[in-house]
């Protein structure tokens, strides 16, 4: 990766927003999905194929330092790497903790070896929010909180924005088959999981489900309980405590990096499926090498991540201390010193790879 490629439109564009927008993919609110699948019930989602490369592989062989330097800050992030975790206690049976990403890649669809024995022999599920079980009883529960997902006070998105980001949102909303009236009154964080994500994904959204809910369902149809550690209303709070203007810059900036995004998405998918969770923020640091969104990030963590770990260990804790437990999360759930890891341990539980 030379200089030229560091002083790109794309890592410009990166520099600015990137951390905030792969955090927001890993830990994309389960209740925006659900939303905006029921938009796309009635848009032109036609299926194609993925594309996209490994930006990882573009830093390792241009620019050496920058990937070494990713590499040791990795280093330093507790649990940085794997997404199936065995867990155990004394007198407990055994329970799995397997981190997911809300896609359908089928590279993603394909657990790990093991976790498919772990999650047919548990005798309870966990997932971040049961109630994606049924997305008609999700939906409407959402909108009954419309402050949650609805712009109030009369604003709309046209209020909001400036001419030319609105004029960039129309024209990429208009690209997935969705007229901007519709969606005017809608909170920008809504729209996020319509723009950020690849035609190819949006296609695939329609006809497959992504795999915590796979698991989900697949758990419910034989009977077994699956339980949830927040609700999607929690979530969208979580996602509302963020300033509507970072939510704003997001919006109109994805659209921006128009196919980049499949860059993106792909140089996140690889760093899933090599296990590599601890090294996405340090990677993206390195390409966004002045640091201008640090901040923003951090706040973002906090509120989307840190907090939300917290909260989703206490209610585990005493769910896992029954035994024989499949508990699917966000990966991005899982690195560092409030990551779910290390939070479970202080719970009690030792935890070590299963992968």
């Amino acid at each position: 990766m030379n200089s030229s490629f560091l002083e790109s439109p794309l890592f410009e564009r990166l520099q600015g927003f990137a951390l905030w927008l792969l955090a927001l993919l890993h830990v994309a609110a389960l209740a925006s999905l659900i939303l905006i699948l029921g938009m796309l019930s009635s848009a032109d989602a036609q299926e194609e194929a993925c594309h996209g490369v490994n930006l990882v592989d573009e830093m390792r062989s241009e620019n050496p330092d920058a990937y070494a330097k990713a590499l040791a800050e990795a280093e330093t992030v507790p649990n940085a790497k794997g997404i199936f975790w065995k867990i155990e206690k004394p007198g407990v049976a055994t329970s799995y903790l397997l981190g997911t990403m809300h896609v359908t890649d089928p590279r993603v669809l394909k657990m790990p070896p093991g976790a498919d024995k772990a999650l047919a022999d548990a005798k309870t599920i966990i997932i971040e929010s049961n109630e994606i079980l049924d997305d008609k009883k999700a939906m409407a529960g959402i909108l009954a909180k419309p402050e949650l997902t609805m712009l109030t006070n009369g604003n709309t998105i046209e209020k909001l924005m400036k001419p030319d980001d609105l004029a960039v949102l129309e024209e990429g909303l208009k690209k997935r088959g969705v007229p901007l009236a519709t969606v005017s009154r809608m909170q920008p964080w809504m729209l996020m999981s319509l723009v950020s994500l690849p035609a190819c994904e949006l296609a695939r959204k329609g006809n497959t489900a992504f795999l915590d809910k796979r698991i989900a369902l697949d758990a419910a149809a034989e009977g077994k309980p699956v339980k949830g550690l927040e609700t999607l209303a929690e979530q969208l709070t979580a996602m509302a405590s963020i300033p509507t203007e970072m939510h704003l810059k997001s919006l109109v900036e994805t659209i921006k990096l128009g196919p980049k995004m499949d860059d993106v998405f792909e140089t996140m998918t690889q760093l899933y499926l090599t296990g590599e969770i601890g090294f996405t923020m340090p990677f993206l640091k390195q390409v966004a090498p002045d640091g201008g969104d640090n901040a923003g990030y951090a706040e973002f963590e906090e509120l989307i991540v840190t907090k939300r770990n917290h909260l989703m260990a206490e209610r585990a804790a005493p769910i896992l201390g029954e035994g024989n437990v499949f508990m699917a999360v966000g990966a991005l759930h899982l690195p560092g010193k409030d990551g779910l890891v290390e939070l479970l341990r202080k719970q009690g539980f030792t935890l070590s790879k299963a992968d």
